[in-house]
């Protein structure tokens, strides 16, 4: 099986190496070296998460070139898992980054097993949002009755309510999923 592809966007030529060592065997690394070389909106399914830097020249430090990348990603496609990189004391730019849809985000520097870590579950978190979003018009429908099931613990009136339908429609549906 292929090593899944990650997209890393880092204008640091030593730190991009020092990941792609880190992440020998656990993924491929492509490198960019800013946000203005990401590749066009439809090509991102190709990989299975992303890691961004946050500054990209050495007199940004607020995080903008970041922030907008995010945005610009998430558009693109909003089942890619982004983890940002930011260096210590940029808590306030990472906590912005999860706002706009980061999954999680590393200080420079970083340990290995934890970067190994942020990016095997960000390749999972993408699987789950792809297959997700994938899902068949009657998966989403069996999904959602059992949601409203569950939250109104069992009492269908209030499933039916909540899923605004009659309760002779959600028997019916029940019926018709197995369930």
């Amino acid at each position: 099986m292929d090593s899944p592809q990650i997209l890393l966007v880092e204008d640091d030529q030593a730190i991009a190496q020092a990941i792609g060592l880190a992440l020998r065997g656990v993924a491929e690394v492509e490198h960019l070296t800013g946000p203005e070389a990401l590749p066009d909106p439809g090509s991102f399914d190709e990989y299975a998460a992303i890691l961004l830097d946050m500054n990209f020249r050495p007199e940004q430090r607020d995080g903008r070139a970041g922030l907008g990348a995010i945005d610009q990603l998430r558009i693109a496609d909003p089942t890619l898992a982004i983890v940002v990189l930011t260096v210590f004391g940029g808590v306030t730019i990472a906590v912005e980054a999860l706002k706009r849809g980061a999954c999680d985000f590393l200080l420079k520097p970083w340990r290995n097993d934890r970067l190994v870590a942020a990016v095997g579950a960000a390749i999972e978190l993408t699987a789950r949002q792809r297959a997700g979003a994938a899902m068949s018009l009657e998966m989403i429908e069996r999904h959602a009755i059992e949601r409203a099931i569950e939250r109104a613990d069992g009492n269908i009136s209030r499933a039916a309510a909540a899923l605004g339908i009659t309760r002779p429609t959600l028997y019916r549906r029940i019926e018709k999923h197995g369930l």
